[in-house]
C-alpha cells in the first residue's frame, strides 16, 4: 500500500547514521576503549552494540566484563568525537536531497554529540552542508540531550516554528522517542545501526530506507 504524503514547515535532522555513514567511527572507538584494557579482536556485534546501548542508557558492563565502565566511557567516547571529524563521510546524494528537501521546508540539524557546535558545523561546512540548515543544536547546547524533546524544541524555536509543524528523522530509537515527545511527526530510516524491528516498535510515522527517500514523501 502507497504510503501518504505529509506536509511539514520544518524538518530536523539526525546526522550519525542519518546523514552521514558513522559506522566507521563507532569501529574506532570501540577498538580504542578496549585497547586500552588490553582487549583485542572485538566482533562487529559488539561494536554496533555499544553505540545503541549509550543512546538508549542501557548498561553495557557485560559486554566489557571486568573493565572499568566509566574509564572506557571516556575513552571511547573520546576516540569516538576524533575519529568522527575525520572518518565519517555523508551517504549518497545527501548534498542533493538537502537541496530538495530545503526547497519545501526549513531545515535544523540535532546530534547527540557532545561537542561544541562549532565543531559540528565545520564539519558541516567542510562536507558542503552547511547550508542548508538555519538551526544546529548539539548534546553540548542541552542539558538533557535526546531521547528528552529539548533538542527537537529548540530546533524549532530557531527555526521559527512549533514542533507539531516538524518532522524529526533519524535512525535511531531515541531519534523517534524524542521526535513523538515534542509532538513532532517521526520518520525512522534504516541507515544506521538500528533495525527495522527496532525502529517500529517506537512506532514512527514513516519508515524509510534511508532519507534520500524523503522528498517523495513530502508536499
Amino acid at each position: 500500500m502507497k504510503e501518504a504524503k505529509f506536509h511539514v514547515k520544518g524538518i530536523i535532522l539526525d546526522l550519525d547514521g542519518t546523514l552521514v555513514d558513522s559506522k566507521e567511527a563507532y569501529s574506532e572507538a570501540a577498538k580504542a576503549a578496549f585497547s586500552a584494557f588490553g582487549v583485542e579482536g572485538i566482533n562487529s556485534k559488539t561494536v554496533i552494540e555499544i553505540p545503541k546501548r549509550f543512546e538508549q542508557g542501557i548498561p553495557f558492563d557485560d559486554l566489557a566484563p571486568g573493565i572499568n565502565v566509566e574509564k572506557f566511557r571516556r575513552i571511547y567516547l573520546r576516540a569516538y568525537y576524533d575519529a568522527t571529524a575525520v572518518k565519517t563521510r555523508p551517504f549518497p546524494n545527501i548534498a542533493n536531497t538537502l537541496k530538495r528537501l530545503s526547497e519545501k521546508a526549513k531545515l535544523a540539524l540535532t546530534t547527540r554529540r557532545n561537542v561544541p557546535r562549532k565543531k559540528v558545523v565545520d564539519q558541516l561546512e567542510k562536507l558542503g552542508l552547511a547550508r542548508y540548515f538555519q538551526a544546529v543544536v548539539t548534546a553540548g547546547d542541552m542539558v538533557n540531550p535526546k531521547p528528552s524533546p529539548d533538542a527537537i524544541i529548540e530546533c524549532a524555536r530557531k527555526m521559527g516554528l512549533k514542533p507539531i509543524d516538524c518532522a524529526v528523522v533519524g535512525d535511531s530509537v531515541v531519534d523517534v522517542e524524542a521526535g513523538k515527545r515534542a509532538g513532532a511527526k517521526t520518520v525512522a530510516v534504516l541507515s544506521g545501526i538500528f533495525s527495522r524491528e527496532e525502529l517500529q516498535g517506537e512506532k514512527p510515522d514513516l519508515i524509510l530506507e534511508n532519507v534520500t527517500k524523503l522528498p517523495d514523501f513530502l508536499e
